[in-house]
């Protein structure tokens, strides 16, 4: 009787339960397993529980195996997939019954299919985590705080993490935020009252986050035992309501200070409404005013009236929205530029009802584009027909607009400019100038900006220009463009560079005046002195032998003064138009030339000569001036050679910049630069005892290089040997 009780239990129970024995054959089980875990079986009994059973993960198996071992198992939930696809989950219990003396009898089986309400739950954590909606649950017995993982997530914290009701209060954003959070729970507790506000949270991580924090009250005989409520993140949600409501402010503002109109018109019933600023822009009183699209449309200026109200008559049909401008005439006559606009509102069924619209006063704005246009005109004007050179510039040097006298300055036409910079033509050496001045220009504290710099004109001359600069500022006070004043001062400079050759050509003589005074104050009241002594010795002699030996010095000191009046004489002419008679002249064909000249004397002495010249470098010079300072460098050379060795003589050039520098190297004699250093090219200077020294080689050749506007140096140790270092002009 026992047995078919209990048997009569398990067919009838609502849950499904089964019975198996030791081998897993179904003893008993309830209709309910029959209906969710048979596979169309109708009878169960006797029948092995895996054969006739509907699929179950490996884990289940391997409990039941355990539960014939005496081990009692308990799966809330397991997850599996079937051999479909499908999923599934279970919950289990599996308890083993024991005989009377203790061995396994059976297992009893308690399963039950979980799927539906797992999906629901998952549905339920996908809308939460999608409409970042969490739950909160505060146990006010134990104090205990429940976040739901949308809630934890929210707040960026862990999934472990373990709030309480401080934490959760601290979390909010301290000063109001945190206040009016206290408050409620506070009243909430209290009360029994509900809540529902917006307020800030600061995240784990330091963000702040806009939050809505619902509450509601569980109360047990009148007193509050629980907290339960949402926990939402709004924060894109409310920075739109906030950002919204601040652009609302912002046009409510920008509407009155603006003085915009706003008007509405009921095409239904031809009622008109404004608001006060369009009563003020029209000059209509509002008292007067009475209501009806004529009261508008009268005010319209006659010239422009049929215009604009065709263009209403198309917005009030809904073909085309109204975006005009007009004017209108006040009681006093005077006129004023309105802007309109305007939107038309439908009905259902597409017919027009309403348009609503706004007006401003735009004459202020004509009146300042009037006077623009004409300063406009009258720049471009300017501009085009200046006799100087005039360009807009972009903060990066590019051209913007060139003037007719600007391209003539540089050769180029208007085309080809606005497609450089105006570095790309600037001399090298100017560059960083420009680079400097172009900093100063565009960093908003100078205004105004002058500088003098070279360019290269299109045919490769070098134009000068002193540039003046002004930068143009957008709204933003940052530099968009710079207006260039170019004044070419070529033929200014190139007069300039005549005079100051003029000068130095002056200076050069004057101090050739300087010599001749010396000569003639030294060296020529020698000789007189010398020939006036002799003459009056002549005259008192007696002795015709003496006399004879007399006349015979006279002769000499005669001589003697012809030839340092034929060394004025060279000086003179080596100054006197050197400039014009300047070539283009080959230094190594030159060179050349004089070795030639001197072979003989070169073999006598068995000198090496060391020629390290280029063919391409030739100098501005003239040529019987650059064939005597070759010689009488390299006939110095040889002259004051060492006799303790065989002379090596080494000739070497190269460029510096737009100059040709060329050096000879001995190894003679030397020249003790301390002593005779500021006086080496001095006229009648000597340095050493030899018969055909006369010092006046080196002060010619000085002054033959000055006069081509070249320079001469020297460095000397005596008993090792001299450098000359020559330099000229590139020819």
């Amino acid at each position: 009787m026992k047995t078919l009780a209990v048997d009569f239990l398990v067919k009838e129970s609502p849950n499904a339960i089964a019975i198996v024995d030791t081998k897993l054959n179904y003893i008993s089980y309830s209709n309910q397993w029959l209906s969710d875990f048979s596979l169309h079986e109708s009878n169960l009994t006797n029948k092995h529980i895996f054969e006739v059973t509907q699929e179950t993960p490996q884990s289940f198996k391997a409990a039941l195996k355990n539960a014939l071992k005496g081990e009692e198992n308990i799966n809330e939930e397991e997850r599996f997939v079937l051999p479909t696809g499908e999923i599934k989950w279970l919950k289990w219990k599996i308890l083993p019954i024991e005989n009377d003396v203790g061995k396994i009898d059976c297992v009893v089986i308690f399963l039950d299919d979980i799927t539906i309400y797992k999906k629901e739950i998952e549905l339920l954590h996908k809308a939460e985590e999608v409409a970042r909606i969490g739950c909160w649950e505060l146990d006010l017995k134990t104090s205990m705080v429940y976040w739901t993982k949308t809630t934890k997530d929210i707040h960026e914290v862990s999934e472990d993490f373990e709030p309480n009701l401080e934490d959760g209060i601290n979390f909010y954003k301290k000063g109001i935020h945190r206040e009016n959070i206290t408050n409620l729970v506070s009243t909430a507790i209290a009360e029994g009252k509900s809540f529902d506000t917006e307020l800030i949270i600061v995240t784990a991580t330091g963000k702040e986050v806009w939050v809505c924090a619902k509450g509601e009250v569980e109360m047990l005989n009148g007193k509050a035992v629980k907290l339960v409520g949402t926990f939402q993140d709004i924060d894109e949600r409310k920075k739109i309501q906030l950002a919204h409501e601040e652009i609302t402010e912002r046009l409510k503002i920008t509407t009155e200070t603006a003085q915009i109109g706003i008007w509405d018109y009921d095409l239904v019933n031809n009622e008109l409404t404004w608001d006060k600023e369009m009563y003020r822009i029209f000059d209509v009183n509002e008292n007067e005013f009475s209501g009806v699209f004529e009261a508008w449309s009268n005010t319209i200026h006659q010239n422009d009236k049929k215009r604009i109200l065709i263009a209403t008559q198309k917005a009030v049909e809904g073909t085309k929205d109204f975006d005009e401008e007009f004017r209108i005439k006040l009681n006093d006559g005077s006129l004023r530029y309105i802007k309109g606009l305007s939107k038309t509102i439908k009905d259902i069924n597409g017919k027009p009802i309403k348009m609503t619209g706004a007006n401003w006063d735009i004459s202020e704005l004509r009146s300042a584009e009037l006077k623009l246009a004409r300063s406009t005109k009258s720049f471009s004007e300017t501009f085009e027909h200046s006799a100087i050179g005039m360009a807009l510039v972009n903060p990066d040097l590019r051209w913007l607009k060139i003037n007719k006298s600007l391209s003539y300055s540089l050769g180029y036409s208007e085309s080809e400019l606005l497609k450089m910079k105006a570095t790309d033509m600037t001399h090298p050496e100017d560059l960083t100038d420009s680079q400097q001045f172009k900093t100063k220009v565009f960093n908003g504290s100078n205004k105004n900006l002058h500088l003098q710099k070279r360019y290269f004109h299109k045919n490769g001359n070098i134009v000068h220009a002193i540039i003046g600069v002004t930068p143009v500022f957008d709204y933003d006070d940052k530099p968009s463009h710079a207006i260039v004043q170019f004044l070419d001062i070529t033929k200014r400079i190139e007069s300039q560079k005549k005079l100051e050759g003029l000068v130095e050509v002056t200076k050069s003589q004057n101090e050739s005046l300087t010599n001749f005074a010396h000569i003639v104050s030294h060296n020529l009241r020698s000789h007189s002195t010398n020939m006036t002594m002799l003459t009056k010795f002549l005259n008192e002699e007696k002795d015709e032998d003496e006399r004879k030996n007399l006349n015979r010095m006279i002769t000499s000191a005669t001589e003697s003064l012809s030839e340092t009046i034929a060394h004025l004489n060279d000086v003179v002419q080596v100054k006197t138009g050197a400039l014009e008679k300047l070539q283009s002249i080959s230094v190594l064909n030159t060179i050349n030339q004089i070795t030639k000249s001197i072979n003989g004397i070169l073999e006598e002495h068995s000198a090496i000569l060391k020629i390290d010249v280029s063919k391409t470098h030739f100098v501005s010079a003239v040529p019987a001036y650059l064939e005597s300072i070759f010689l009488n460098v390299l006939t110095n050379a040889l002259k004051y050679r060492s006799a303790e060795r065989t002379p090596v003589i080494e000739i070497k050039s190269r460029t510096k910049k737009d100059k040709v520098l060329i050096t000879f190297t001995d190894n003679g004699q030397g020249i003790d630069l301390n002593r005779h250093g500021d006086k080496i090219f001095g006229m009648y200077k000597t340095f050493h005892k030899h018969k055909d020294a006369k010092g006046i080689g080196l002060f010619i050749t000085k002054n033959q290089i000055e006069s081509m506007n070249g320079t001469i140096n020297i460095e000397s140790v005596v008993d090792k040997g001299t450098t000359m270092f020559i330099e000229l002009n590139q020819g």
